[in-house]
């Protein structure tokens, strides 16, 4: 059986006994690794520890969730908060996520609805080339939405 030692360093090829010795003059566990192999490969190893690392790793491995953002514009929106807003929801989408952009509407406003419309297809004839609508723009109360995500 091939043994590789608590270091990392190979211990050579040693008998099953001589192994567990080894293992237990060291206060560690004995492992086997590779029953395959020809040797056998087996490690010296905490496996306490061993196994409280492997948990650790999975833990961290969690993927990112995909979070949804949302934008709100107002139909009177200056040309430099329109261009803020557009740079922000591509860095939105480069990062993962959803991105609801919604145009509110105040007051009169609510009669021209299509300018709510326009602005949402300004925003999309900008960031066309990044994106892709997943559902289509829709009226909630006040608010005119769509959601995007990166292609």
């Amino acid at each position: 059986m091939r043994v590789i030692d608590e270091n990392g360093q190979q211990a050579g090829v040693l008998s099953l006994e001589e192994a567990l010795s080894r293992a237990e003059r060291a206060g560690l566990d004995l492992v086997e690794v590779s029953p395959q192999a020809e040797p056998p490969v087996a490690r010296i190893i905490d496996w306490g520890k061993y196994v409280y690392q492997k948990q650790k790793q999975q833990t961290k491995k969690k993927p990112k969730s995909q979070d949804l953002k949302q934008v709100r514009m107002g139909l009177k929106i200056g040309t430099h908060d329109f261009d803020i807003k557009v740079r922000k929801i591509k860095e939105f989408l480069e990062a993962g996520h959803q991105v609801r952009i919604s145009a509110f509407f105040r007051g009169r406003e609510m009669a021209h609805q299509e300018l709510g419309y326009a602005l949402l297809d300004r925003v999309l004839k900008t960031i066309e080339d990044n994106a892709v609508v997943e559902q289509e723009p829709q009226m909630a109360g006040r608010y005119l939405s769509l959601q995007i995500r990166k292609k």
